[in-house]
């Protein structure tokens, strides 16, 4: 008992210590500014600096992390953001950095009454800084539950020239949630997605959805905890446009203005971007297989009889609205709670039909589309849908439904699995999935074309350029295969090596195969020296040691009609491509080899 009271009191102790180092630092402002720069990845080029905060080095509150936990604990939280503010703002000025400042603002502070009557913007005025210039980054301490008024904070904010920015994407729920609510100019991904990136297929996979959505959304992507050479070219290669990290530069009470030569170089040096690989018939998981099915309601029911059945249930997120078999909208639980948490809504509407409150523009597919359709349309419409969930009919008519979270559980594991057996060069499938994707198509009777691509005079060129060199010609080649492909209908695969294969299921193939050559034509001459390009070829030594001349690396193209009424297996038709493609490689330079030897045998 008095062991306890005694570390009771050893704990009331050291608080009471913290609160009086806390309220020195306040009243003496004792603290310091840290930035650290933000490039842009294509070029090198400073976009801003965040703005970070340090507390007195002989402090136990030197850690922003504990600053802030110690302002927390005695509600001091908007006290001491407002005075790190002010701190930042005033040294960014003094040190007249370039660009933009990321402002750390977290919604607890936005939402004070006082952060919407102009504090941070006459300040802003005071020291001659455009507003356009500084960026309100917004970072959680703690959860937000207010999205009606943070957005509104957010809008004010906008108004007054500011641009916005969400941190740490992806550490929770509610960043995305943010992202939705709040349509942000900037997005941070955590840093945690960002270690090891470059040796992580998973984590690649991920930032590429993220860099998606952010093209549709209108919003930039700013890779965070970028610490190796290797992540920096991995991210560049995936089209992130801003990093921020120590391996571009550590923060600093004195920052450059512009990248170290080391950083600089590494991201000019010319690569080619890895392409995610087009995948034909994406149905074999279709919305089907993660249906629900929770109570639905038609849009004559009233307000308050909704309300009862979210109160009845507290796991019940969504109940769609249909009438006669047919969806019409869907009903939001938070939505509904926050409509009628208002002063008179309740009395207002709570005896009008549903239909007031319902979203009447919700996402419907039909049961067998698929799982990577209904992704794409996510993005096409709104993010909005992820939380609201996804209605699904058959032939117009309701089925049930699908929830973000379900669908996301599902989209993952798919990814995951097609990350084992990716090719880790260029992500496109290897072997297994070429080989199950061949044998479902002669399962299914379906007619396709199998063109399998090689590389002419590729190991010399290995030997002269070196293995580096030779990793980009294989990633360019990639590139160029999977731009000439239906991502709905044709699949691309990566065998190893210099060798890939297309199963084409367009109409169009021959033509695809022939552009295919020809921007592979293009492309391969900004990989050589000029006097090798010039003269079409290079000096190289072959196997006995003897100097001999090679051409400029060509592609290869053989061609074979593939059905089960001429193959059985995937390792016939591994072998007939095989062999057309020796054919292809017969003939001088880019070439293109069909086999019209087996249509004609079939009869076709």
């Amino acid at each position: 008992m008095h062991v306890a009271q005694l570390h009771s009191n050893i704990d009331d102790s050291g608080r009471n210590v913290l609160l009086i180092q806390l309220k020195k630092i306040i009243e003496e402002r004792q603290l310091s500014a840290r930035f650290q720069p933000i490039i842009q990845m294509s070029d090198g080029l400073v976009l801003g600096y965040e703005g970070l905060i340090r507390g007195p080095s002989d402090s136990p509150l030197h850690s922003p992390l504990h600053l802030f936990q110690a302002a927390a604990e005695h509600s001091l939280s908007v006290t001491v953001e407002h005075l790190c503010r002010r701190i930042v703002l005033e040294q960014f000025k003094l040190l007249n950095l370039p660009g933009k400042l990321f402002l750390n603002v977290s919604p607890e502070c936005l939402l004070q009454r006082d952060a919407k009557h102009g504090d941070t913007l006459n300040y802003i005025h005071e020291l001659g800084i455009n507003p356009e210039n500084v960026i309100i980054e917004l970072t959680e301490y703690q959860p937000t539950h207010d999205y009606a008024l943070l957005h509104e904070a957010v809008l004010h904010y906008r108004q007054m020239g500011f641009e916005i920015a969400i941190d740490d994407l992806g550490e929770g729920f509610s960043s995305l949630r943010l992202w939705s609510e709040l349509h942000p100019e900037f997005v941070k991904i955590d840093m945690h997605f960002i270690h090891g990136i470059d040796k992580d297929a998973v984590k690649q996979q991920f930032v590429r959805s993220i860099q998606g959505i952010a093209e549709k959304s209108g919003s930039r992507v700013v890779a965070e905890g970028i610490e190796t050479q290797a992540e920096l070219i991995t991210l560049r290669d995936l089209g992130i446009a801003f990093g921020q990290g120590y391996h571009i530069a550590k923060p600093h009470a004195n920052p450059a203005k512009a990248i170290s030569a080391e950083v600089a170089k590494a991201l000019l040096v010319k690569q080619y971007k890895k392409t995610a690989p087009p995948v034909a018939n994406e149905n074999i998981v279709t919305i089907k297989n993660i249906i629900k099915s929770p109570p639905f309601i038609t849009s004559s029911t009233l307000n308050n009889e909704v309300e009862n059945l979210f109160l009845a249930d507290p796991k019940l997120k969504i109940i769609p609205v249909v009438d006669k078999q047919i969806p019409v909208g869907i009903i939001n639980r938070h939505a509904m709670i926050d409509r009628f948490s208002r002063p008179f809504q309740r009395e207002l509407y709570g005896k009008k039909p549903c239909s007031v409150f319902m979203d009447n523009k919700p996402l419907i597919v039909e049961q067998n589309t698929s799982l990577q359709q209904v992704s794409h349309m996510i993005v096409e419409a709104d993010p909005e849908h992820l939380i609201n969930g996804i209605i699904v009919v058959e032939n117009g008519q309701y089925t049930g439904l699908a929830t973000g979270p379900d669908l996301m559980r599902e989209i993952t594991k798919m990814q995951i699995d097609a990350a084992r057996y990716a090719n880790p060069l260029t992500q496109l499938p290897g072997n297994v999935p070429i080989n199950q994707q061949i044998d479902r198509l002669l399962q299914e009777h379906s007619t396709f074309f199998a063109c399998y691509c090689d590389l002419d005079h590729f190991k010399p060129f290995n030997d002269v350029y070196g293995y580096q060199r030779g990793d980009e010609v294989i990633q360019m080649t990639s590139k160029v295969i999977a731009q000439q492909c239906d991502i709905n209908k044709d699949f691309v695969g990566h065998i190893g090596g210099d060798d890939f294969i297309v199963l084409f299921q367009s109409d169009d193939w021959e033509h695809r195969c022939r552009k295919i050559l020809q921007n592979f034509a293009e492309a391969i001459s900004e990989f050589y020296s000029i006097e090798d390009r010039d003269r079409g070829g290079y000096i190289s030594e072959d196997r006995q040691g003897k100097k001999v001349f090679y051409p400029l690396i060509s592609l290869s193209l053989g061609v074979i009609r593939a059905n089960a009424g001429t193959y059985a297996s995937h390792h016939q038709i591994a072998v007939a491509a095989a062999d057309a493609k020796k054919q292809a490689k017969r003939l001088f330079g880019n070439s293109l080899f069909i086999d019209r030897r087996r249509e004609t045998n079939s009869g076709n």
